[in-house]
């Protein structure tokens, strides 16, 4: 969705802006092999590291991986539609999320731990470690300078995850992005 909103307006992308920058490049060339290698390495090493250790970095396969490794593919070869329209973004994103899940679960069952289980495998945001826990906030504060519906989106989304006991970072950002979708903010 990040990946969407950044190809039709320029703003909106869930990713470092090094990286984003790559994708700009080749928004502005129409040559995407810098961005698409990039991302695709990113994702084939983040998902050979959750086979092994059962662990899921959400910065280098999801955001880096599936949202600028993919859509660089599919645009250097041609395919618009998957990411100029919202609904097959999501769709698209969500085919290879399962896809990698399964990857996962299938690799550890004949590798590591030979059960349909990944035995608590986890999953780690950002740098995998306690300076992670600081982005939540972050993200409540810039869901509220954005608008009022998704600050309170962002915050509630962030306490049940608290009070759940999850890192509040997934909680502000599903919360955002469930109220932006009601309440959008125009883009001027």
């Amino acid at each position: 969705a990040g990946t969407h909103m950044y190809y039709l307006y320029g703003i909106g992308a869930f990713n470092e802006v090094a990286f984003v920058a790559m994708l700009k490049a080749g928004m502005d060339t129409g040559v995407y092999g810098a961005v698409a290698a990039f991302g695709a390495s990113f994702l084939f090493a983040r998902i050979i590291e959750g086979s092994l250790v059962g662990i899921l970095d959400i910065g280098g396969a999801i955001q880096t991986g599936v949202g600028l490794g993919v859509p660089a593919l599919l645009l250097g070869a041609g395919f618009v539609f998957p990411v100029a329209n919202f609904i097959a973004s999501l769709i698209t994103g969500l085919v290879i999320g399962l896809a990698i899940g399964y990857i996962i679960i299938l690799a550890r069952k004949f590798t590591i731990n030979q059960s349909d289980s990944t035995y608590g495998a986890d999953v780690m945001m950002g740098a995998g470690n306690t300076s992670g826990r600081f982005l939540g906030p972050l993200i409540i504060l810039s869901a509220m300078t954005a608008s009022i519906p998704i600050g309170l989106g962002s915050l509630v989304g962030a306490l049940l995850f608290y009070i759940w006991q999850k890192p509040i970072t997934g909680g502000a950002i599903l919360g955002a992005m469930i109220l932006g979708s009601i309440f959008p903010v125009a883009i001027s």
